[in-house]
């Protein structure tokens, strides 16, 4: 089966009423996966993509840019371990290179060339991503726990005795950023301004440029400060690494770690949580003593990974990928939560998958999140903190009225109400 990209995939579609199954599909029938009605369902749309193109489909981006979105979980493991053909690097994009991706292009930010680990293959991959790998690898999970049981506890105590909270605003949304400017050597007043910075530029809004200037002043003033007294910080251990990073590559792998660790982790938790509140079976099972915590969160990454597609690869060459012909310069999108469901894997999604960690949560190969580790410490430790001040958190409301926001890369949920005996600490 080989899917040809339309010569003029920008051409003005006859779109159909909004929630139409076909809004958002382009005359040449490939689905826009920018248009508002395909995010809403985005999952579904997905499924209907893997049974109409197989492992592997066309689609547009964008400004109606093809891309592939890759289904399959061999396939996904297939990009992700053969950089030679599938690279990371932008500059093989024909769209980027023959101009049709500007400045102000939505995918811009995400995908001009950077010299940063997650941008280079080869040799200088090896430098930039062993320095980062070595730094984060210093710090122990027993003491990033502390400090996550320390502001897990500070944030209980705010909602505590009013028996009621939003566990994704008042919690999941502000943990992960606090916690990572401790291992930042960071003030801990630095975390909330931070934070709203942060979230404000992967928001794109308004003040998105003057957030990112204010994000980037933040670090260079802590690389500068650290260069001249360093600590147990990962700034630090940067600096030092026998790599010999300069402080433009130090600040933005800085940035890079940030953001990447705090939308992902945010979503970790609220998953978690969700999980907790919304499967009885789920529940049982953890409280019984049936299920551990961390086997919990393979569990959730599974079925609901952090991040739902992963921008992006480019092709080096003319190849094959799932029986579609992949030419030098096309853009791929990985498709993780869909290759977590590929029914050539799990052919029943409801059965257990406690203790296996062959999903791509955390994707694979050479570009796989170096700080796994750290991720999965905050999240374990900050529900299993939760749970144990407010045994008794129940859902304020019926699991059908939960709202998601779906992205192209993210799924969150929007809010987790949640009610509680009130108690003080």
């Amino acid at each position: 089966m080989t899917a040809n990209f339309p010569e003029h995939a920008s051409a003005a579609h006859l779109a159909p009423p909004p929630g139409c199954p076909a809004h958002g599909r382009a005359p040449e029938t490939l689905y826009r996966l920018h248009d508002a009605d395909v995010q809403a369902d985005l999952v579904g749309v997905q499924e209907v993509l893997r049974a109409e193109y197989g492992p592997v489909a066309p689609v547009l981006v964008h400004g109606d840019l093809p891309a592939w979105l890759v289904l399959g979980h061999r396939e996904n493991l297939e990009i992700l371990r053969t950089p030679s053909v599938f690279s990371r690097d932008s500059r093989h994009w024909r769209d980027m290179a023959e101009g049709r991706v500007p400045p102000h292009h939505p995918l811009a930010p995400i995908t001009t060339w950077q010299p940063l680990c997650v941008f280079v293959d080869g040799e200088e991959h090896r430098r930039l991503r062993g320095a980062v790998t070595d730094s984060l690898g210093r710090f122990e999970s027993r003491g990033i726990r502390r400090h996550v049981t320390r502001f897990t506890d500070q944030l209980v105590d705010r909602f505590a005795a009013t028996g009621q909270a939003d566990l994704v605003g008042q919690f999941a949304a502000e943990l992960p950023l606090l916690v990572m400017t401790q291992l930042f050597g960071m003030p801990d007043e630095h975390g909330p301004s931070l934070a709203a910075a942060v979230q404000d530029v992967l928001n794109g809004t308004q003040t998105a440029v003057a957030s990112n200037d204010f994000i980037t002043r933040t670090l260079q003033q802590l690389v500068e400060r650290k260069r001249a007294d360093p600590g147990h910080d990962f700034p630090s251990k940067l600096i030092e690494h026998s790599a010999g990073l300069g402080d433009d590559e130090i600040r933005e792998h800085l940035r890079l770690i940030l953001t990447a660790a705090n939308e992902t982790t945010v979503n970790l938790i609220a998953n978690a949580l969700r999980m907790v509140l919304t499967d009885p079976r789920f529940r049982a099972h953890l409280t019984g003593g049936h299920m551990t915590l961390p086997d919990a969160l393979e569990q959730v990454m599974w079925d609901e990974p952090p991040m739902m597609t992963l921008l992006g690869r480019w092709a080096t060459s003319d190849t094959r990928l799932g029986e579609q012909a992949i030419k030098a310069g096309d853009m791929l999108l990985l498709g993780l939560r869909a290759a977590n469901a590929d029914p050539a894997i799990r052919p029943d999604l409801t059965a257990p998958v406690h203790g296996n960690r062959s999903h791509l949560a955390f994707s694979s190969g050479p570009h796989e999140c170096p700080g796994q580790h750290i991720g999965r410490a905050i999240a374990d430790t900050a529900v299993d903190t939760l749970l144990t001040r407010l045994p008794d958190l129940r859902l304020a409301v019926p699991e059908t009225e939960l709202e998601w926001s779906t992205s192209l890369m993210y799924r969150h949920l929007v809010a987790l109400p949640v009610q509680f005996t009130p108690s003080r600490r």
